[in-house]
């Protein structure tokens, strides 16, 4: 069903510009397929091969979920139990970090070494909403799972997940940490337009940091459940809706609705474009790994494996979308003051709604304009090349995003210093911070 694959895999790696692709497959407990294709190293001329390994990027998530669980089933944490921590609300469980209903907020640093020093992921590490009210997809919470086994098992992260998730199942090319040590070669990630990345650190590795082959990922997408007990491995499959399609499980995406139950997860990263299904009901699983910061490659070649292998199957079952369609920004016109807290302290902002839909927005005494639109969460929703006046935002966060909502005649929600893509330098940092605005 698939002796297409090499020339479709060929196609969609020159059309996307993206520079080599493994896929794998595994079936009834054993590696069916695994096939790589193109440049895993381009400037040595190294072609990827089957036992290439790529970074993982949030591909991490379920590997560092299995270890939790792992954990629970053997009474060393509890689930349900409020993480130790400082919060604005009640502590958040591991469960609902599991499941991205903690209350963090969207962030990622990446740290490639030179004079800037690493973004600490602490001083973000603060809840925007109450535990358990609402799903966002958060990095942060899984920071705070890792330190968490690390204080239950006594062990440090990277080697709690070597000892009793990837042995045991015989993966020995799977790794965590910033870098990969072997056995075999690693993928050197690229850019959009084919620029090598350095090597990076992060400070959310469970989240990020994972590393493997396409046979042995598609092997722990197969077997991860055997880790487990029965009830625990049910639970993981016990998503919670976040849209009409989908779920979030305990590390996984899952599928609602008709035919067979699609599990997976999706990263990307700095020169990684990852994904994961496997279908338990067919004892099937899939990875696609590539080495470049673009997903169109990498969606591309999902489809077409998928299409052959789990007839049905769309990108809406694994593709993990929160609806929140635009429209049009209705706020009247008028002027706004504020501030956006940082770890630094607190950082005066002004806020103009313009008529045409469009907004200016004044920050360290520079000032830009550019259209607002709403959503179904959000009242406005804005990003501009205004650089936020903080230690951390200057490492390489260019860009301001707002997400506002109106609260009882205030405009309460996040300001995101971020960098848009990797077409110049490396991917940026994404720094989320709360802010107020008043009326003026």
């Amino acid at each position: 069903m698939l002796d297409g694959l090499g020339e479709h895999c060929a196609e969609a790696l020159a059309e996307h510009g993206c520079p080599s692709v493994s896929v794998a497959v595994a079936e009834l407990g054993e590696v069916v397929l695994a096939e790589a294709y193109g440049s895993a190293d381009i400037a040595a001329g190294r072609p990827a091969t089957p036992s290439t390994a790529y970074a993982l990027a949030s591909v991490t998530k379920p590997i560092t979920a299995t270890a939790v669980c792992l954990a629970a089933d053997e009474g060393l944490l509890d689930l349900d139990a409020p993480v130790p921590g400082e919060y604005r609300w009640p502590a958040p469980t591991a469960r609902q970090l599991l499941q991205h209903r903690g209350g963090l907020g969207a962030h990622y640093d990446l740290h490639y070494g030179g004079p800037d020093r690493p973004i600490d992921g602490d001083r973000y590490t603060v809840l925007y909403r109450e535990p358990g009210s609402g799903f966002e997809y958060a990095n942060l919470g899984y920071r705070l799972l890792g330190r968490l086994l690390e204080a239950a098992t006594g062990q440090e992260l990277g080697e709690f997940l070597r000892e009793r998730v990837f042995e045991p199942l015989g993966l020995t090319g799977c790794h965590l940490g910033p870098t990969y040590p072997g056995p075999a070669p690693s993928a050197v990630r690229y850019t959009v337009d084919g620029r090598a990345y350095p090597d990076y650190d992060t400070s959310h590795p469970g989240a990020s940091l994972g590393w493997a082959p396409a046979a042995e990922l598609a092997l722990f997408g197969h077997a991860y459940d055997r880790l487990l007990k029965p009830e625990t491995a049910t639970a993981v499959r016990d998503a919670v809706p976040i849209n009409a399609h989908l779920g979030y499980g305990l590390g996984w995406c899952v599928s609602l609705g008709g035919g067979p139950v699609v599990q997976s997860h999706g990263g990307g990263m700095g020169g990684v474009a990852a994904l994961l299904v496997a279908v338990p009901e067919q004892q099937l699983s899939v990875a696609v790994l590539t080495n470049s910061t673009g997903k169109a490659a990498r969606d591309a070649i999902v489809q077409y494996v998928l299409g052959a292998l789990v007839p049905g199957c769309t990108a809406d079952q694994i593709a993990p979308l929160i609806p929140d369609p635009e429209r049009p920004m209705d706020l009247p016109e008028g002027a706004w003051t504020g501030r956006i807290s940082t770890p630094e302290g607190e950082v005066p902002i002004g806020l103009r709604v313009l008529a045409g839909r469009r907004a200016e927005l004044r920050l360290d005494g520079e000032s830009a304009t550019g259209p607002a639109v709403a959503s179904d969460a959000w009242d406005l929703r804005m990003a501009l090349p205004l650089q936020l006046p903080t230690a951390d935002a200057r490492v390489n966060s260019p860009v301001l995003g707002l997400e506002l909502r109106l609260d009882q005649g205030r405009l309460t929600g996040v300001a995101r210093a971020h960098k848009i893509g990797d077409a110049k330098g490396w991917l940026g940092n994404m720094l989320s911070h709360p802010c107020v605005l008043e009326p003026r």
